[in-house]
């Protein structure tokens, strides 16, 4: 079976741009997870790397190996039927408050960087995202094939102008102290089993239609290494901040400082990283609901739209800091499962 290349970087294109969402492409999900650790936090960056690449990999191919055309079907064959429609529920409950964080971040970059109305930027987000699901899956790939290449572009020129500054290395090797040992072992495992929960309500419907075993194990790990390259790049260049953690959108203050004029660039980036992760949640939320209730697609795509909207009012940073390492320590139980299943033979598939 022939590997095809164009599909594997189309498949580890969505798989980076549906991770790399508000909380990540702002810096605030790098620093909640890692940079605050300071040297620990690059130790569990590598961690976080080797398994966004093993199973990254694993969840698509075991996905087309079952048939899998949903995320519910997926956990009921890792957990079973009954354990299995428990992770659904929790999931569901997942993706509304990771919708609701991103929308959130939308309305930060416009409140705290553009100094226009919270409500109007998330207004504006949701728009867009009906606008695009309204094309369908083909819409997905087309945002994060262009936005998710110019984002690890970015990394790398921020990364070039922080390594100019002074006292690089003892920044980078600085040691936090008030880390909690059990919070630097727990959060590169933690963070990695939060993005996949997440991720496969977008990679399993992918993985039903791209079916090749080895076009899906490639795309896991390019995906992977992608993340991994972006997620190092924006850590060395976080820990040069002081006092990172204050900050809504640290990696948009360290552009305005290092690189002014790409600063209105690189925003737009960031805020298209955010929309193609609310395009991947508010995907996945429709169709759980459109699994259960036969109702017009309208109607369930308008009740996403107004729960997440009102969970967004709450501050962005705040919905971050709590949510996210919660949803984390939940999500582990998924990576255990998903790290026991055996992968599939090659080309093999269940019938």
């Amino acid at each position: 079976m022939k590997i095809d290349w164009r599909a594997a970087f189309q498949i580890a294109a969505v798989y980076i741009g549906t991770v790399v969402g508000a909380g990540f492409a702002t810096g605030r999900e790098i620093v909640e997870f890692f940079s605050r650790f300071g040297l620990y936090g690059l130790g569990g960056i590598l961690i976080a790397g080797y398994l966004l690449i093993f199973l990254g990999s694993q969840l698509l191919r075991v996905a087309a190996f079952i048939g899998a055309s949903s995320y519910e079907q997926f956990n009921e064959y890792l957990f079973g039927k009954l354990f299995g429609r428990l992770i659904n529920l929790l999931m569901f409950l997942m993706l509304i408050g990771v919708g609701a964080v991103m929308l959130s971040g939308a309305g930060a970059v416009f409140e705290e960087q553009l100094g226009m109305s919270k409500h109007t930027g998330v207004f504006i987000t949701l728009l867009l995202t009906a606008a695009v699901m309204a094309v369908g899956m083909k819409g997905l790939f087309a945002v994060n094939v262009f936005v998710v290449p110019m984002m690890i572009i970015f990394s790398f020129i921020l990364l070039y102008f922080s390594m100019q500054l002074p006292n690089v290395l003892s920044n980078v090797a600085k040691m936090s102290e008030s880390a909690k040992w059990w919070e630097v072992i727990f959060s590169p495992v933690s963070y990695t089993a939060f993005n996949l929960s997440l991720a496969q309500a977008v990679l399993v419907p992918v993985a039903a239609e791209i079916k090749n075993d080895r076009t899906l194990k490639w795309g896991g790990i390019l995906g992977g290494l992608g993340l991994t390259v972006i997620l190092l790049s924006s850590h060395l260049t976080l820990v040069m901040l002081p006092e990172i953690e204050a900050y809504e959108i640290p990696m948009a203050v360290i552009m305005k400082d290092l690189a002014p004029g790409l600063y209105w660039v690189f925003l737009v980036i960031i805020y298209g990283e955010i929309f193609t992760s609310i395009i991947g949640n508010m995907f996945g939320l429709d169709r759980q609901i459109q699994g259960y209730v036969r109702v017009p697609r309208l109607l369930t795509v308008t009740a996403i739209f107004i729960v997440s909207y009102v969970i967004s009012m709450v501050n962005y940073g705040t919905l971050l800091s709590y949510l996210y390492p919660i949803f984390g320590y939940i999500s582990i139980i998924f990576v255990i499962f998903l790290w026991m299943k055996p992968l599939p033979a090659a080309g093999g598939r269940r019938k």
